[in-house]
This record gives structure tokens, C-alpha cells and sequence, in this order.
């Protein structure tokens, strides 16, 4: 049974669980694209808080990309698995190589999405890290771990979605966990809504360059900004969460 429309109608869920907490005026909303971009852009609009992007490219062992060998991040931030990588006995120009590969491919995709604009400073600011759900939360532990570094206030996951064991392992490494539903068993984050098309980059960009656009109108709120999609509340079915 799904639990969303789409993710547009899950973020607007997770906006509603936010909405209302302290400490949360000078934060950022920082999603994992491409999926979590719609769910970001409703929590952002819902609060006026600013949009951005944080992005992970995992470090795939070549002939077997699915086996990550670490990853990289938003901001130059990496993460191996030297345990894994000793048991292999990757040599170290291959990782190098593979490094670079993602390097490059992370940094194409920032260009893509942000131009020519800095990534986010997030030192001493409460963090929203978004996604449209978590499977193994791979890459929301990289994130995690990579905005950490950065010493923020806070950092708050917020998600519609996921596998009871992966959420126990998110809370214990955040200071707060937003997630709506956990269903068990969990199969796969896409069998919770009933349409979960892939996000394309062009919404990415027209979503993220909306979010900046809201924030020019600070007295916008939903009912004096009819174009927001969160007065799309009353289309389809009402969305259930705990």
C-alpha cells in the first residue's frame, strides 16, 4: 500500500511535522538529488528556508560499481572503506583512479545544478538533510558524516520513508530523525508512492532556482502565494503518517 502520491504530496507531509519547531529560522535544507529534491523543496518553501543541493558519489569497485569501495561529497569530503579495500587489495592507483572518476563526475553535476554559485556554508547552522527515503542509507551516512565535518548547530534528517533498521542507524548518528513511515517488511523506497518517476535534471534546476525565488518574497506564505505547491493539499487522497 503506498503511503505518498508522489514526492511533492511526502514533502508536504514532512513540512507539517516540521512546521512549528523551534530553532529552525536560520537553518538550511539540504537535499540528496535527484529524488529528494521535491521532498527539499516542499520543506523550504513550507518554512522560507533556503534550498541546496548535497551530493554523493559513491567510489564503485571498477567491473563491480554496485560494491563501494567509500565515497565522495559536497564540499571535497571523502570516506573509504580501508577495511574493505585492504581485503581486495585494491592497488592504489586504481582507487585514485576511481577517485578522480567521481570527483569529476560530482563536480559536473554541482555545475549542472548550482552554476557558478559556492556550495553552502554550513558551519554553525541547523541542517535538514533530505531524501525521499532510505533503503541501506549509504549515501545519507556519507552526507552525515561529510556535513559533520563542517561543524554545524544541528544536523535533522527528514524523510517520508524507510527500512526500520536503516532509521534505528540514522537516529544514532543525528541529533534529530523526521520519518514518517517505516514499514516492515520495506522492499524497495519506491513501493511506498504511487508514482515515483525519476526526477529529471531540468526539475532539479526549475525547482531550485523556485526556492530562491520564494525566499525573494519573504511575506509569501501559502495563502497569499497561491502558486506554492503547498496549497496542492487538497488534491488526491489526504496522506497518512504516523
Amino acid at each position: 500500500m503506498a503511503y505518498f502520491s508522489d514526492r511533492l504530496a511526502a514533502g508536504r507531509a514532512l513540512a507539517g511535522r516540521l512546521r512549528g519547531r523551534s530553532g529552525l529560522h536560520d537553518a538550511i535544507v539540504l537535499a540528496l538529488p535527484r529524488g529528494g529534491v521535491p521532498i527539499g523543496f516542499e520543506i523550504a518553501s513550507a518554512l522560507l528556508l533556503p534550498l541546496d543541493l548535497f551530493v554523493v558519489r559513491k567510489l564503485g569497485l571498477p567491473g563491480e560499481e554496485e560494491l563501494a569501495l567509500g565515497a565522495v561529497a559536497t564540499g571535497g569530503f571523502q570516506v573509504l572503506n580501508r577495511p574493505l579495500i585492504e581485503h581486495l587489495r585494491i592497488p592504489p592507483a586504481v582507487l585514485k583512479e576511481v577517485e578522480a572518476r567521481e570527483e569529476r563526475v560530482l563536480a559536473d553535476r554541482e555545475r549542472l545544478y548550482r552554476g557558478d554559485r559556492a556550495a553552502p556554508e554550513v558551519h554553525g547552522r541547523v541542517v535538514v538533510l533530505v531524501d525521499d527515503g532510505l533503503a541501506t542509507g549509504a549515501s545519507m551516512l556519507v552526507a552525515i558524516a561529510a556535513v559533520r565535518a563542517q561543524k554545524p548547530e544541528k544536523i535533522i534528517v527528514a524523510v517520508p520513508v524507510a527500512a526500520p533498521g536503516t532509521g534505528a542507524e540514522i537516529r544514532e548518528s543525528v541529533d534529530d530523525l523526521i520519518c514518517l513511515r517505516t514499514p516492515h517488511p520495506f522492499g524497495s523506497v519506491g513501493m511506498w508512492y504511487q508514482r515515483f518517476g525519476q526526477v529529471s535534471d531540468d526539475e532539479v534546476r526549475n525547482l531550485l532556482e523556485r526556492a530562491r525565488s520564494h525566499l525573494d518574497c519573504p511575506a509569501a506564505t501559502r495563502e497569499s502565494r497561491p502558486d506554492l505547491p503547498l496549497n496542492m493539499k487538497k488534491q488526491g487522497s489526504p496522506e497518512r503518517f504516523e
